[in-house]
């Protein structure tokens, strides 16, 4: 049995572990790290999923980003621990944190990954969405939450601005 929670602040340290051990060490150096510096994530869209035993077993998280003058979420990052992948958890937080985006009326979801991988949640190559190098421009990925949320939507990814 898996519980699906959002992550709360006692959960931080394992969640960061996590993506220590999923991710390697210098995953902090990648341009999508810097879009998250200093700017807090979308708390209702970052959820845990934890075993019957209360161990960690997969997390997501959600930031706020700009693309040129439209707002987007960047998803990422998720990971499941080693033990527990080729369970479906990935899938699982995908699935239920994109309901949940929608359901809180967001538009637009960008993430950086394997295009193969996300297709199936409904992610697409965004062509007019360039991300700051270093990135692979065939591994940035969109998926609209609305009709035509992705129409117009071009540029630079950049730092959403706290409020």
């Amino acid at each position: 049995m898996i519980r699906v929670a959002e992550e709360t602040a006692e959960d931080w340290w394992d969640v960061e572990a996590l993506y220590d051990l999923c991710f390697a060490p210098g995953r902090t150096a990648l341009s999508s790290y810097r879009l998250r510096d200093g700017v807090p994530p979308v708390a209702a869209l970052c959820l845990t999923a934890r075993d019957e035993a209360g161990i960690l077993a997969a997390a997501i998280r959600y930031w706020p980003i700009r693309i040129g003058a439209a707002g987007a979420l960047l998803l990422g990052p998720v990971a499941v621990h080693p033990t527990r992948q080729g369970e479906g958890l990935g899938a699982l937080l995908i699935r239920d944190s994109l309901a949940r985006a929608e359901a809180l009326g967001v538009d637009r979801v960008m993430l950086v990954g394997d295009a193969p991988y996300y297709a199936r949640f409904g992610f697409t190559k965004l062509d007019a969405v360039e991300m700051p190098p270093p990135t692979n421009p065939d591994r940035v990925l969109g998926i609209a939450l609305s009709p035509g949320a992705w129409d117009g939507v071009a540029g630079l990814v950049t730092r959403a601005t706290p409020d």
